[in-house]
């Protein structure tokens, strides 16, 4: 009997403990309280093991890199209609069975978990409701960017049936890159432009620098950065023109990715690939389109054929357009001075243009800011009162205006041939495919006035507005040319060049509607007669300030 009641309640005892144990593993489980799991990521339902079976979930990611501080969307999803009741998921470098960084939430339907001792590790669910997406954020915080992360999750259908360790596709460290004007004449060579601008500052800054790391000279740290929606590049060379240069290029990849890349010019053609070589602790980077790179190199720079130890430079800054990883022709370059010393400190001063670049943009502004202006006012506005002028039996108005034109003409050829002499190749980029377009257009207009009409044949008209039109077209095309030459040598900080052309613009057109608005009138230009002062004031204001601009814009070119 004494046996039989200590049998009764030894049973007894067990099953409230196996209810009692399990009623609360079941409600631990559905609330997602799952710290035990932290390190295997197993729910541990008694008796059933996880599915060997490909799971119906995934764990991405919104981008594949990652650095300090920087959140990363992580998403949970059902492929198919199936959803899923729980779920647990950290995250982890490869390799390795430590969480790392910290979780936040972005939905009610997760909670945070401390696994390891450390807050917000992992992210589990709340209840056991059906659930076909999640998403949540994390940071890599105190991490030293050293390995790849990936992102692991077990996924719970029912108490029998679970999935464990579905796993994200990694995602690799990107090393920050800091480049500032720290050291700058102190322990490290820099050029920029504009002169002296710092990039921690200005997002419009291109600069780059070299700081010895060693007595021989042999080891030296270079950075580089600008924004740019292809490339960044500076190299070596013994002269100002690009051939036999030596050539470090920070280029965005097919895959978004910077990798850094050397070269060696030959002439105005690609630089062909030349071996990275020893180069060491490459840091890239590229944000908001600012392109970054930092590296240590012991390489001897080659030029000529042959490496060079211990001599003096012109340093190169070129960007530009790249497409799928190889680089196209860059759209603005800039050359120091003088030749540099690499291995003494200093602040090097940007050459200036070549004198036949700023007579070509002399010559480009004087023909169609001045020139190709009277020209247009005079046979738009000025018919009128010189009509029964005439000079060797032509028009005087007639005269000024072919004359005027002549001349425009003949300075935008000049100006043409003085360009492509200088520059010897072919250029897709914008100043020069309008400028091309200015001198075809030109020759056009020239060929259309040779080849005109007699004046009271029937079909004068079309030659009328033809040669209209076209004079307004190349006028714009002119105005549109010298805006994207000026933005080429524009390196002033508040690029005040640009400034002054724009109000230069605005002053033509300002003037264009006052004259067309006089013209339409009964007092218009072309019915004074001879009320020669109501005409001179306004033309002469009007050319007083249109030279005024085109002084400015010139003294400007020549301080380029």
């Amino acid at each position: 009997m004494f046996f039989s009641s200590v049998a009764t309640v030894t049973a007894m005892d067990i099953f409230l403990f196996l209810l009692v144990h399990i009623v609360a593993r079941v409600f631990c489980y559905s609330s997602g309280s799952v710290e035990e799991s932290c390190d295997d990521l197993k729910p541990h339902h008694s008796g059933w093991s996880p599915e060997t079976s490909l799971a119906p979930f995934t764990v991405t990611t919104d981008r594949d890199t990652y650095t300090s501080g920087e959140e990363v969307t992580v998403y949970l999803r059902a492929v198919g209609s199936t959803p899923f009741i729980g779920f647990i998921l950290q995250a982890r470098e490869v390799g390795k069975p430590f969480t790392v960084g910290s979780f936040g939430l972005k939905t009610e339907a997760a909670q945070l978990l401390s696994c390891h001792q450390r807050l917000n590790t992992a992210v589990s669910h709340t209840s056991n409701i059906n659930k076909t997406f999640i998403q949540v954020s994390w940071k890599s915080e105190g991490l030293a960017h050293t390995d790849p992360v990936h992102f692991q999750a077990s996924f719970v259908q029912n108490y029998k049936k679970f999935w464990i360790n579905v796993t994200s596709s990694m995602l690799k460290p990107l090393k920050t890159v800091n480049i500032s004007r720290a050291g700058c004449s102190v322990s490290k060579v820099c050029f920029s432009e504009p002169a002296n601008c710092d990039p921690t500052v200005s997002t419009d800054c291109f600069f780059m620098s070299a700081m010895m790391l060693s007595d021989s000279n042999t080891t030296i740290h270079y950075e580089m950065t600008g924004p740019s929606n292809g490339y960044i590049s500076f190299g070596f060379s013994h002269d100002e023109i690009m051939g036999n240069d030596d050539i470090y290029i920070c280029i965005i990849s097919s895959e978004s990715q910077v990798l850094l890349q050397r070269a060696f010019s030959t002439g105005r053609i690609t630089p062909q690939a030349f071996p990275l070589g020893n180069v060491s602790d490459v840091r890239t980077s590229v944000q908001d389109s600012i392109i970054s790179c930092s590296f240590t190199s012991t390489n001897t720079i080659y030029i000529q054929g042959s490496p060079r130890i211990n001599e003096a430079y012109h340093i190169m800054f070129a960007h530009g357009p790249s497409t799928n990883g190889k680089i196209q022709y860059h759209a603005h370059r800039f050359v120091s001075a003088q030749k540099i010393d690499i291995s003494r400190p200093q602040e090097v001063r940007k050459s200036g243009q070549p004198q036949i670049i700023k007579a070509h943009g002399a010559l480009m502004l004087t023909a169609w800011m001045t020139m190709g202006t009277l020209g247009f006012i005079v046979a738009r506005f000025l018919k009128g009162m010189t009509k029964e002028k005439k000079l060797c039996g032509k028009d005087l108005w007639f005269l000024v205006h072919v004359g005027v034109m002549s001349v425009t003409i003949a300075a935008t050829v000049v100006a043409f041939i003085l360009s492509f002499s200088h520059v010897k190749a072919w250029s897709y980029k914008a100043h020069s495919v309008l400028g091309c377009l200015v001198m075809i257009l030109s020759a056009l207009q020239a060929i259309m006035a040779v080849l005109r009409c007699g004046p009271k044949h029937p079909q004068r008209f079309l030659f009328n507005w033809a040669h209209a039109i076209n004079g307004v077209v190349i006028k714009s095309l002119a105005v549109t040319a010298i805006f994207t030459g000026l933005k080429e040598i524009d390196s002033s900080l508040n690029n005040w060049l640009m400034k002054v052309m724009g109000g230069f613009v605005g002053w033509d057109l300002l003037f264009y509607i006052f004259f067309e608005i006089q013209s339409k009138l009964s007092f218009s230009i072309g019915n004074l007669g001879s009320d020669m002062m109501a005409v001179a004031l306004p033309i002469s204001t009007y050319f007083l300030g249109n030279c005024t601009f085109l002084v400015t814009l010139l003294v400007g070119i020549g301080m380029s």
